[in-house]
Parts: structure tokens; sequence; C-alpha cells
């Protein structure tokens, strides 16, 4: 047994009484660049990071579903028909909204019930997708214990699913899918319209760079307003360009979008677009192996995020302008805005002092302290 395996099997033991079948793990994810993209179609850039949520499973001979995790101990009970009906709340959201999108999608499948434990050490609330990690690590479980066979392009749009009708938040695929797909050094290049995947090599560790996350520890919540704001702004746009998505539209339209559209909805469609380029354009340098010219876009990257689509907030801010003063290649806001994490991109041998820079700026202006880590692109969803 690992480290990641033995507190939720212990767990698993001593509330649900039983044996687990197995230990399945999914990774969180960082999303280099390509920000509110996925819902327009576009292009996105992430990796699975090593930070991830483990459970231990074990399929039942009755209807029954029980969950607990390492977060409150409290056992949550429920059962098929309350799958059917989409009636639970909380956390367990997530993997019973799994379980529903399983049977929603594949007629059949769902016989019998499980018993969970949960385990996580994917920062919530922080941009790193805590809830995908969880909807996949489900996902891959019950795809091998139920025999169903799936491929990963499935289980992602399961986990999609799961977030958007279970959960209610009105996320694209790029998180689930970075879960799913991800490979030891190499980021996920998603074209969120076809789901096709390739796998573009990185190479920080060889040119002796790091990824280096700061948990700004100002939480967001995808379901609330703003970030469901944003996608409908990004509707509007599309429908008044008579395009079915912002993914069609290029550089070239924007001067005719700011003709048709008012101030705000432009802003938010100029960031659609122009981060479309940006991510395609990354995949070149990265590919190139020119990671001074990738550190520019994802800085561009964030000024984007900041003046046209305005998720960011002060304490991300913050941290990208130290990571420049620092001198990093690159750094941006990560996940979905207003909070959560940022990243900078830097010589391995200073990101300790960028660490304890970010401190010292957050400590300064009062703020909440921040959580700075790094972070090794790792591979993807699977059985321990």
């Amino acid at each position: 047994m690992t480290a990641g395996t033995e507190a939720v099997g212990d767990l698993f033991r001593r509330v649900l009484d039983a044996e687990p079948a197995g230990f399945w793990r999914a990774p969180g994810r960082v999303n280099l660049i390509g920000e509110h993209t996925d819902y327009n179609d576009g292009f996105v850039l992430p990796f699975a990071i090593d930070r991830a949520t483990t459970i231990a499973l074990r399929p039942r001979d009755d209807d029954r579903i029980r969950l607990v995790s390492t977060f409150d101990g409290v056992l949550v009970e429920s059962d098929l028909a309350a799958v059917d009906r989409r009636d639970f709340g909380g956390w367990a959201a997530y993997p019973l909204g799994v379980a529903w999108a399983i049977g929603e999608r594949h007629p059949g499948a769902v016989r019998r019930g499980f018993d969970v434990a949960v385990d996580s050490d994917v920062p919530v609330g922080a941009g790193l997708s805590s809830s995908a990690a969880l909807e996949m690590a489900v996902a891959v479980a019950l795809d091998d214990v139920w025999g169903l066979g799936l491929d990963r392009a499935e289980l992602a749009r399961i986990g999609q699913r799961a977030e958007n009708i279970a959960v209610g938040a009105p996320t694209g695929i790029m998180d689930q899918s970075a879960s799913v797909f991800g490979e030891r050094d190499a980021a996920v290049f998603l074209d969120c319209r076809s789901l096709a995947v390739e796998q573009v090599p990185l190479g920080f560790d060889a040119a002796g760079l790091v990824l280096l996350v700061v948990d700004t520890k100002v939480e967001h919540q995808h379901a609330t307003g703003g970030y469901r704001d944003r996608r409908e702004a990004c509707e509007r746009g599309a429908a008044a360009m008579g395009v079915p998505a912002l993914r069609d539209l290029t550089v070239a339209d924007l001067p005719r979008a700011q003709e048709l559209l008012d101030d705000v909805t432009f802003r938010r469609v100029r960031h659609v677009v122009t981060e479309d380029a940006r991510v395609l354009e990354s995949v070149d340098a990265l590919r190139a192996g020119d990671l001074a010219r990738f550190g520019a876009l994802m800085l561009a990257s964030h000024a984007s995020m900041r003046d046209d689509f305005e998720i960011s907030v002060p304490q991300l801010d913050a941290v990208v302008a130290a990571a420049e003063d620092a001198g990093a290649l690159g750094a941006r806001m990560t996940g979905g805005g207003f909070g959560g994490c940022a990243i900078a991109l830097l010589p391995a041998a200073d990101a300790e002092a960028l660490a304890a820079e970010v401190l010292r700026r957050f400590a300064a202006r009062g703020w909440h302290e921040p959580v700075p880590f790094t972070v090794v692109p790792s591979d993807g969803a699977r059985a321990l």
C-alpha cells in the first residue's frame, strides 16, 4: 500500500466496514494557457499535476451508495433511485453525478450501488480542478468495476456532464480531459470542438525550469454568477457575429465585432479570440523549444484576462507582478478566475526566492497568507 492509498483505505475500512475492491487516482490540473476558450469550442493547453484525488471503491450487490471523505469523515448515504432523480447535494454531487451521467449516456450500465472513500491533496477552490479530479477518479473506478470499457474521451464527457447538470457549473471539458489524458513531462493540447488530443512535450526540467503555483487563498465558485456571466457574454457575441462559437472567429474579425457589439461583450469576445491564437502559438513555441516565447505568451494571456475578460483579482495580479520583477519567463492566473491560483515559469534556482517575495507582498497588503508550491506534469487518471 502506498502513502496515497493508506489514508483512504483506513477510512474505507473504518467507516464502511469492508475491504475496497481497489484504489484509483486522478490528478488535478494546471492550465498553462487557454482560459475560457473551452466552452467556446476553442483550444486549451493544460497539464495533469502531481496532486490528485485518491479513492477506494467497492461495488455492491444492492442499490445502496455510501460515500465518505477524509475532509469530514461523515457518511453520506444514497441509492440508485436518488441518483436517477438527481437528488443529491454537497460534495457528494460529484461522485453521484458521475454515476448519473454514466446511466444517462449508457442506459442500463448502472445496475448496482457502490461504496467509496475519498482523499485528496488538490486544493479546493484554488482553480486546480479538484472537482474534475474527483469526477475522473470515480469515473475510471466505475468503468473498471462495472466492466464498461469506455474510452478516455467518453470518461471526460461523463465528468463534464456531471459537473454541468448534477453540480450546476457551466464548465467546459478541459479539466476532465487534462485529468484523464495527462502524461509525464507533457501538456495536453485539446481541441474542445473535435476533442482531438495531442501530448506536447514541455521540457521544463531539461531546461532547468519549474512551474511555481501560488494558491492565493481567494476561493471561487464556478456555479455562481461571474463565470456564468462570462459564458453568456460569449454566447451573445457568437450569435451577433453569426457563428456557432467564438472558435470560428479570428483576430481579423475583431474590427467588425467591435462595430457590432457593446464594449463589454466585445472585450469578452476579444479575449477568447486572441487567447485561442495564443494557445496555437504556444504549441508551436513548445514544439520548437522556445520557452522564452512561450513565457511572453503567458504574460499576454494574463493581461487579457485582467483587462478584457475581467476575471483576475488583486492577489493574482500581485503574484504575476512579483514574478515579472523576479525575471520569470512567464506568469499568469490559471483557472476560471475570481480567485484561485497564479503560475510562474522560472529557473528552479529562483523559485524559493519568488515564493518568499510573494509571501512578503501579501503580508504587506494584509491579505491571507498564500501557499506557494511547485507542480510537475504527471500521468492521468488510473487504477493504482
